[in-house]
């Protein structure tokens, strides 16, 4: 199973992004969440939407968001990101440039926030990007058949929330399961929820492709050899 590590590009700058993703594929990380801070990251949690605030305050230009991406691709050649944006950020940036950027460095994978309609999906679709959707723990028709009908990995919540259990479907196993009965054969990782090793192992053995890690090694960033061992400890369980 695969272990994601969530990096928050540019904090506290674009120049320490690169060195830590170094480190996170030299402590065992598989695939890079890597993210275009937002200006308006409205869905993201306080602590996330905060280091995109100071990662924007530090460097506003997008531009040395891909430069430094483009460098991290180039050190770390088969490593691979998924890249998570806002379609505020596509938008600023410009959907052409954008995605000759994405070609570019060879990034095929795509977590896209705030869609306003299919529109930019479905670009980003037609030009040969695998773009995620992602299923609640209620297992919500509207969404299992999204997840039909997209060509990226499953975002599947890891742990419900209070009231978010289906009695249909009451385990993340049952839930996995019930998305490869639905014909589903593209990865299906589990994010929002998962915050220690044990978190890890249960989705492994619920049969998820990979996990998502954020915070719990976000708010190491400041103790590498904490962050090392945090890393390691999850990928033991993958």
């Amino acid at each position: 199973m695969n272990l994601i590590c969530y990096l928050s590009n540019g904090y506290p700058t674009i120049e320490s992004s690169k060195e830590m993703a170094l480190r996170y594929v030299d402590a065992g990380c598989d695939i890079i969440e890597i993210d275009f801070p937002a200006r308006d990251p409205y869905l993201e949690s306080e602590y996330i939407a905060g280091r995109m605030a100071a990662a924007l305050e530090a460097c506003s230009d997008y531009t040395a968001y891909m430069d430094g991406m483009a460098e991290m691709k180039k050190r770390l050649p088969d490593t691979r990101f998924i890249l998570m944006t806002y379609e505020s950020t596509v938008t600023e940036i410009g959907y052409e440039r954008f995605i000759a950027f994405c070609k570019a460095q060879g990034f095929e994978d795509i977590i896209l926030v705030g869609q306003q309609g299919d529109a930019v999906k479905n670009w980003f679709i037609a030009d040969g990007m695998r773009v995620s959707c992602y299923v609640q723990f209620q297992m919500l028709p509207d969404e299992v058949e999204s997840a039909k009908q997209s060509n990226g990995f499953v975002y599947m919540q890891g742990k419900p929330g209070a009231g978010q259990t289906n009695p249909d479907f009451p385990t993340l196993k049952d839930c996995i399961d019930h998305l490869r009965t639905q014909g589903i054969t593209r990865p299906i990782y589990c994010g929002v929820g998962i915050h220690t090793p044990a978190d890890a192992k249960m989705a492994r053995e619920a049969g998820a492709d990979g996990v998502f890690v954020g915070s719990a090694v976000l708010r190491l960033h400041d103790d590498p050899a904490a962050m090392t061992k945090m890393i390691q400890d999850f990928k033991r369980e993958c």
